[in-house]
């Protein structure tokens, strides 16, 4: 952890450990307050000139430029300096079942152009990707930004991901993904850094840092095509040994009975309440709907038979959700995806469900609330995701080693 600004040369952490890198040093700056070599150098307790050469050389990568004078004590003020978030862009892409959201962010998270595009997910990676990069291109156009700005890509996937490598790993439904070298095909297009992940666990992050960045325990479920969860424990995104941790779409709920779910299995939640499933459910009972667009229309309109199909797919999530408040004990927990713009009514039998079934103890401060991203949740996260990467010290570190060598 990082001193705070006030602490002196003989506490400081970064002075006990011997850091002395560009890297570390940019870490103090990370949070956009400008400070002078100076107050840098009775944080980190590094010699001024030491301060000089890491701040010199942060300001050749464009990763800190001067904020003005500091008070003088005497003589000419002091310079001041500070991150300078806009002179690097990151390109956000969250790919779902039947939608691509295209974001370029500067490094702070701002979103300074995105685009939107429908693709069906399951006409294989290539087609995909092809199309992406194409509205990759134009996000660009739209910000005036040029292409060598850019820095790092993010990507989410509606489905397992081996985040490590950034392959998906047997996606239930994304037909010849399995396997497929994401970042190496898009690298064809951009040379650069590309990290990919779960669409959930994008979307947690999203959430989190925009909404909720003093929860440390926080759930987010997404209900549309699919169903998922992002699972934040300890301030941390927990994906699991093999990226696979928040499926909760294949848990077996209690009233699923014999309904085949598209994994094969029966009775899991998603074959339940997402939906195409609630449309499925309705259209058997002689309510016209064919998607899960279709169940929010009718709901809108005051169609009670939606507005109950709502409600029961909000009991049937909150059975299980009630097993992961027990489990977990989250102080949050956030539902998102377009079956989530039904709002209350969805809410209503989640809260119903949960409130009933959890431990007392675990829901004593729980809040189950809406997502306040909405359907920007998953590009923020994308940017999130590579930010953090991009500017933790050993990233700065080698971008400012490759600048000095180039």
């Amino acid at each position: 952890m990082l001193s705070s600004p006030g602490a002196t040369a003989a506490t400081s952490p970064l002075a006990s450990l011997g850091y002395s890198r560009a890297g570390d040093v940019f870490q103090i700056l990370r949070d956009g307050q400008a400070r002078t070599r100076a107050e840098l150098a009775e944080i980190t307790g590094l010699a001024r000139s030491t301060v000089a050469a890491r701040i010199e050389s942060l300001s050749a990568v464009g990763l800190i430029g001067p904020a003005g004078e500091g008070i003088s004590s005497g003589g000419r003020p002091p310079s001041r300096f500070a991150f300078h978030p806009s002179s690097r862009v990151i390109l956000a892409v969250d790919i779902g079942a039947t939608h691509a959201l295209i974001a370029l962010t500067d490094l702070s998270g701002r979103v300074l152009s995105e685009v939107r595009d429908g693709i069906d997910v399951a006409d294989g990676p290539t087609v995909v990707l092809d199309a992406v990069l194409r509205l990759c291109a134009d996000v660009f156009a739209r910000a005036g930004r040029h292409e060598r700005e850019l820095v790092g890509i993010g990507i989410g996937l509606p489905g397992p991901v081996e985040h490590l490598t950034g392959r998906p790993a047997s996606p239930p439904i994304m037909p010849g993904w399995d396997g497929f070298d994401v970042p190496e095909y898009v690298q064809r297009r951009f040379p650069t850094e590309v990290l990919v992940d779960n669409d959930v666990n994008i979307m947690a992050l999203g959430e989190r840092a925009n909404f909720w960045s003093d929860a440390q325990d926080l759930l987010f479920i997404k209900v549309a095509t699919g169903i998922g969860a992002g699972i934040i424990s300890g301030g941390l995104l927990q994906r699991g040994a093999d990226g696979t941790a928040g499926d909760i779409g294949h848990v077996r709920v209690p009233r699923g009975g014999d309904v085949l779910c598209r994994c094969g299995n029966h009775g899991c939640l998603e074959a339940m309440a997402s939906g195409p499933a609630v449309a499925a459910a309705l259209q058997a009972n002689g309510v016209p709907a064919s998607t899960g667009e279709d169940v929010l229309e009718l709901a809108r309109r005051g169609n009670m038979a939606a507005i109950q199909a709502m409600r029961q797919a909000g009991r049937d999530l909150g059975d299980v959700l009630a097993a992961s408040v027990n489990l977990l004990n989250p102080s949050i927990i956030v539902i998102g995806g377009g079956l989530s713009s039904a709002g209350e009514y969805l809410m209503a039998g989640v809260r119903e469900i949960v409130y009933q079934r959890s431990l007392p103890l675990a829901t004593a401060g729980l809040r189950i609330v809406q997502s306040m991203a909405g359907d920007r949740a998953g590009v923020l996260g994308a940017g999130r995701m590579v930010v953090d990467h991009i500017l933790a010290p050993a990233s700065v570190e080698r971008l400012v080693l490759s600048h000095s060598q180039g």
